[in-house]
């Protein structure tokens, strides 16, 4: 009977997560087939209405757009940047001493994705995945957590340096035309330099720190606010990836290339659209689209994400409405094939078992623990 409540809940909360997803995606599509002005003047339980009449057979006519090699190319390449992303989280616990099986870290990381379906932002189920790596130990387990801050902080910073540096070739576009009434891609791509030096401020003051050195009195105002404890243990645990020798130089080459895949995986699915988009302005656009669209705003970025990504598009390449309607179907269906790769996840969910033991390095040694 224990076995078989935590599965029904397990299946019970996977079930009523994937209907909320779903239910995001149809209202957002019935939102996109009607007049801004006509949709806002709808009560919330109309849109809704119009979302389950309207909104799945949308949705469908949105998938069957697309070549189906080209969708499967897409999901393939999707899979890939789950799968360096793993690589790199354990990268990121092997600085901590925790060895954990690629399989398990996997797992993890599927569910992870599953919960960013529907969490605000696409980052949310980072929260899972450090509550799920602190499960995982019981002697480490405010490292296993910070594994998690510290990774995506890296990929976060890596993905913002790639659009920084992308925004060089696309700077006439992006910068001396973008900015209006109604553009986007000019204020877009100052969100996208002030996130970076965000990111990068806070990168260095966790792996390098600095103000406790100039201010003696940091720790002890540390110590004194709630778990100050394991605020400081935190802060001790980030300052071993500043110490770690090319730590950031490898996990930012494994990035950089996660980063090409994720743009190549858009491409893909514009070619399976039958679209001659240029590369240049998809590798400034996509990694911009996807940093703005963490910011928890909507459940997984839906809407935020379209919505720039039609609007960027429009003004690189200025060719009218008809782009921007073939370009809300390239940004559906990349979600698709990350939306598939969640659902994956959601299994995962349901059949995961609860806890594993990592093989943590200090219990090896003889002051480990």
């Amino acid at each position: 009977m224990k076995k078989l409540w935590q599965t029904g809940w397990r299946v019970g909360l996977c079930a009523l997560l994937l209907l909320w997803i779903f239910h995001s995606i149809f209202v957002n599509e019935a939102r996109l087939a009607h007049p801004a002005n006509e949709w806002a003047q709808l009560t919330r339980q109309a849109q809704w209405r119009l979302g389950w009449s309207e909104g799945p057979a949308r949705l469908w006519q949105t998938l069957t757009l697309i070549q189906p090699g080209a969708f499967a190319l897409s999901f393939v390449l999707m899979g890939c940047t789950v799968a360096l992303g793993v690589m790199r989280w354990r990268m990121v616990l092997r600085v901590q001493g925790i060895d954990l099986p690629f399989s398990r870290a996997a797992e993890i990381s599927l569910v992870a994705q599953f919960f960013n379906s529907f969490l605000l932002g696409s980052t949310g189920g980072d929260l899972m995945k450090a509550w799920y790596a602190a499960r995982e130990t019981h002697h480490k387990k405010t490292e296993a957590v910070v594994t998690v801050f510290v990774d995506r902080l890296v990929g976060l910073w890596a993905m913002l340096l790639f659009a920084g540096v992308m925004m060089i070739p696309n700077f006439r576009p992006m910068f001396l035309e973008g900015f209006g009434p109604t553009k986007v891609s000019g204020p877009a791509g100052l969100v996208i330099l002030g996130m970076l030096a965000g990111c990068t401020v806070v990168g260095f003051l966790a792996f390098r720190g600095g103000v406790s050195k100039r201010w003696s009195g940091a720790r002890s105002w540390l110590r004194r606010l709630p778990k100050g404890a394991k605020l400081e243990q935190s802060l001790d645990s980030c300052r071993k990836f500043g110490r770690e020798p090319f730590f950031l130089t490898r996990t930012l080459g494994l990035s950089m290339l996660l980063n090409v895949i994720c743009v190549l995986q858009w491409i893909v699915v514009g070619r399976g659209l039958g679209l001659t988009i240029a590369t240049l302005p998809m590798f400034v656009t996509v990694p911009t689209v996807i940093c703005i669209a963490a910011l928890p705003i909507t459940p997984s970025g839906l809407g935020v994400r379209e919505t720039l990504f039609v609007h960027m598009l429009d003004e690189f390449l200025k060719a009218g409405p008809a782009l921007a309607t073939a370009a809300l179907s390239l940004s559906l269906l990349a979600y698709a094939g990350s939306l598939a790769w969640s659902l994956i996840g959601g299994v995962v969910y349901v059949t995961l078992k609860r806890k594993h033991h990592l093989s943590e390095a200090e219990l090896d040694t003889p002051n480990g623990g």
